[in-house]
């Protein structure tokens, strides 16, 4: 067996032909500074070229539904395991994706229901069983004599097909007369169902009049509906009104009022037809026109409330509960699965814990229980257990998303396998980090390489293995530094800062608080409480707290759509909205979804280069504008590629192929263009410099240069001018959308939030990003923070510590004010980490002194 997985001549993106040997069945964490190569050598090498590997092996019939994936810039890689990247990347934004449908509890949940659940009539509260033809006979003869009814066979129920073999052999049999999806049809052979739309389908047995002699002709015509309509039939009462009565060989209460299909997992599930709610197509909620229509308007809206058209409503009929009543009307100890799918992690596991089985149900139950036991406890062990299992995937953080499937590999079980984790301490507090670092550990321990990209201390020491990249970023990256234990690295930033020889001062005095203040009262959205906050203005304020302790909530969904909306938002006031001119959220979301995009057209910096361009002698002797340097549109561009560079080519049953252009050879302009020269340089080769080249190449344009030393100043030098916007990180947006801020002209009395910014960065680069977010308030702007991040925390003149803990459990304020306020209080786990640090942090001032 090979223990190592060897890498030889990497030379993807930045990586300057890298050789190394990873050992199998570690823990292996990949550090260095931001744009050093690390997702480039563990994403796009590495679980690359394991990805390809798979995919070559599949039927030239399989791959042509898969996307093909291009050959990694490697000479070799020996020893690879199957590979897994769990990155950070969105990978579902469908609104019917839940925590426990991608953890796989609620695959064990509908299970479980499906086996050992106890059906209860919502109406008489009577627990349903299954009944014999003559009690269903019985039930119909109850209706009372004179009663006109039709028995219909249910041959489907909101299922797809054309259904012309079934009408044929109905024909045949002499039965003519259908029900279909609503309407009665006379059937023909011949005839077909649009095959593209689910149908419910039910053929008429037999119409009567109920009578003691036609008690034979009503037996015989269930018995003949339970055999064509698979166990199940329905009972029409003919009146002014029609009364519908279902039955089911199944479950059927005794008066034929409420039936169940057949207890399977689908009948569980609002992804199916059989189990979502007919309102509400399994989504739970309803579009703001779906709603008003399913409402009494006079009775909907209470005295001065007022709803957005485009809300999203809940489903009045399922109550937000995405499943039929039928489904849920299936108990296990008095709770239904839609109950149990409210909860939290936390509180399910204790639920499930609590379950008690006899007999067959607990011979039955029992594997399902461990499973679904197992699943909940990793999803507490990854520092989950706040988030409700119902919680919407697309709804959840890069980093809540990362540790929910990390949570579920390790409910597989599998082994020998390389898993590539993309910094899954983002967004977890120290007091949860221990518990992640122990899952990747057991990951490990199942006999599974594990490969971490990640700049958390605490992980790095609890590595088998450390590989550095850098020295610096983007040309100055790329390369290996050092390769050891945590206990032998000592070359190079990342070993400074984890041997503690090196560590981000404390500020010399925090800001003294001005009188300008935000007041909130009883703000109260998610888990918060009602609370009242008080957040000083003018200063550099971090909000601290546990994952899941309201943070998010109090900042984006109180304060930050308050301000938005110019109103109070889920709180009773908010009062100093008059404090502030401008809100700006720098987010991570993507500065643009188009390769044409890139940093310099949207820190505005590219019109100002094609302005210089189209003052130089031969572009004002040929009469050429702006747009003449602009590869977006027709004049100077290669219309070839029109201006890509590149050409795809479409290639059946292999990758896709980008292939230069020909014509312009990956440059974007047509030759005439490409003659007007700046200092020598073409636009193109322009757009090809990195921000800190470019610093050089434009220090005598003041307009050019203040721009481009911002992104310089946000540790973004290493980035090209012209990089496609498709390939930056979170973080690098971030970065970006701040440095276009600061490019601006400051007037003061704006607040910036950002959330998580440290998210992607090295020790090194939060140092520089300090010093900016300093620099923002220093010129009379409010930065409010939300971070994890001691060495940010440290660094504020002001917190605001949420808790105690995460989900229901938190919601509250538990501590404010300067940090060294914060660490004496006793109820703040984040004053208790934080203590260390701030004592580190003047140790590190006063060396630098």
């Amino acid at each position: 067996m090979i223990d190592w997985i060897m890498v030889r001549g990497a030379r993807e993106n930045n990586l300057k032909d890298l050789d190394l040997d990873l050992p199998k069945r570690k823990l292996i964490v990949l550090t260095g500074p931001s744009g050093s190569g690390k997702s480039t050598l563990a994403f796009d090498t590495i679980f690359a070229e394991g990805q390809r590997r798979y995919i070559e092996s599949l039927s030239a019939y399989a791959k042509q539904f898969v996307e093909q994936l291009k050959r990694p810039d490697v000479e070799s890689i020996t020893g690879l395991c199957p590979s897994l990247a769990i990155q950070q990347k969105k990978i579902s934004q469908n609104p019917r994706s839940t925590v426990a449908t991608i953890s796989e509890v609620y695959d064990y949940l509908r299970l479980l229901y499906s086996r050992v659940g106890e059906v209860i009539d919502p109406n008489t509260g009577e627990k349903l069983s299954a009944q014999s033809v003559g009690q269903m006979t019985d039930a119909v003869l109850r209706l009372g004599i004179g009663a006109r009814i039709s028995v219909l066979a249910i041959v489907a129920e909101r299922k797809k097909g054309a259904f012309a073999k079934e009408i044929e052999k109905f024909v045949r049999l002499g039965f003519v007369r259908a029900r279909i999806d609503g309407l009665d049809y006379e059937l023909q052979i011949g005839q077909k169902l649009d095959k593209n739309k689910p149908h419910d389908f039910e053929i008429y047995i037999d119409r009567l009049v109920v009578k003691p002699e036609a008690n034979l002709r009503l037996q015989d015509a269930i018995e003949k509906a339970l055999e064509f309509g698979e166990g199940r039939f329905k009972i029409v009462v003919h009146s002014e009104n029609d009364r519908i009565l279902a039955f089911s060989r199944n479950l059927t209460s005794s008066d034929g009022s409420f039936s169940i299909p057949e207890m399977t997992p689908r009948l569980f599930s609002f992804n199916s037809p059989m189990g979502a709610c007919p309102e509400c197509k399994g989504m739970g909620y309803l579009g703001f026109e779906e709603w008003e229509a399913s409402q009494d308007f006079d009775e909907r809206v209470d005295d001065g409330e007022e709803l957005a058209a485009e809300e999203n409503l809940p489903c009045p009929l399922c109550k937000g509960s995405r499943l039929r009543l039928e489904s849920r009307s299936v108990f296990i100890n008095n709770l239904s699965i839609d109950q149990i799918h409210a909860m939290s992690i936390r509180e399910a596991l204790s639920a499930i814990q609590s379950f008690e089985f006899r007999g067959n149900q607990k011979l039955v139950s029992a594997k399902i229980i461990e499973e679904l036991g197992n699943r909940l406890r990793f999803l507490e062990q990854v520092g989950l257990d706040y988030l409700n299992l119902n919680r919407m995937t697309k709804t959840l953080s890069g980093g809540e998303e990362q540790r929910v499937r990390l949570a579920t590999q390790m409910g597989i079980h599998l082994r020998g396998v390389l898993y590539v984790l993309d910094e899954p301490s983002i967004g977890l507090h120290q007091l949860d980090n221990d518990r992640l670092i122990a899952a990747m550990k057991s990951l490990r321990d199942m006999g599974n390489t594990v490969l971490v990209v990640e700049h958390d201390i605490d992980t790095m020491r609890a590595a088998d293995e450390i590989i550095d990249l850098g020295p610096g970023a983007g040309i100055h990256g790329g390369e290996i530094i050092e390769q050891a234990t945590p206990r032998e690295m000592k070359r190079g930033l990342t070993a400074e800062f984890l041997s503690g020889k090196r560590k981000i001062a404390v500020p010399e005095a925090r800001r003294p608080l001005s009188k300008r203040w935000i007041k909130i009262k009883s703000a109260k959205v998610h888990n918060l409480k009602g609370i009242d906050v008080n957040i000083p203005l003018g200063v550099f304020v971090a909000v601290a707290g546990v994952s899941g302790s309201g943070k998010s909530s109090l900042i984006l969904e109180v304060l930050a759509k308050s301000l938005r909306e110019e109103k109070s938002v889920n709180c009773e006031e908010l009062k100093g909205a008059e404090n502030i001119d401008k809100l700006i959220e720098v987010s991570q979301s993507p500065i643009g979804r188009s390769p044409r995009s890139n940093p310099a057209t949207y820190i505005d910096l590219f019109s100002g280069i094609r302005d210089l361009y189209s003052k130089v002698p031969l572009a004002r002797q040929r009469g050429y504008g702006l747009g003449r340097f602009s590869f977006n549109v027709k004049g100077g561009r290669c219309e070839a590629c029109q201006g890509a560079g590149e050409s795809k080519i479409q290639m059946h049953f292999l990758p896709n192929v980008k292939v230069t252009c020909e014509t312009c050879r990956g440059r974007r302009y047509n030759p005439a263009t490409l003659e007007c020269l700046y200092k020598g340089k073409t636009i193109h080769e322009v757009l090809e410099m990195s921000f800190e080249e470019a610093l050089e190449f434009f220090e005598a344009v003041p307009y050019l240069r203040s721009k481009i030393q911002v992104v310089y100043d946000v540790g973004l030098g290493y980035l090209k001018l012209g990089q496609a916007a498709t390939t930056l990180s979170g973080g690098e947006a971030q970065r970006i959308k701040l440095a276009k801020q600061l490019a601006k002209r400051q007037t003061g009395k704006t607040l910036y939030i950002m959330d998580e910014p440290t998210s992607g960065l090295h020790h090194v680069d939060v140092e520089q990003l300090l010093k900016v977010c300093q620099r923002l308030v220093d010129q009379g702007n409010s930065l409010i923070v939300i971070e994890h991040h001691l060495d940010v925390i440290k660094s504020a003149d002001y917190v605001i510590d949420m808790g105690p803990l995460g989900g229901d459990r938190g919601g509250e304020i538990v501590g404010f004010g300067t940090p060294e306020e914060l660490v004496k209080l006793s109820a703040s786990h984040t004053g208790r980490f934080l203590k260390s640090f701030l004592s580190h942090g003047r140790a590190a001032r006063a060396r630098a002194s």
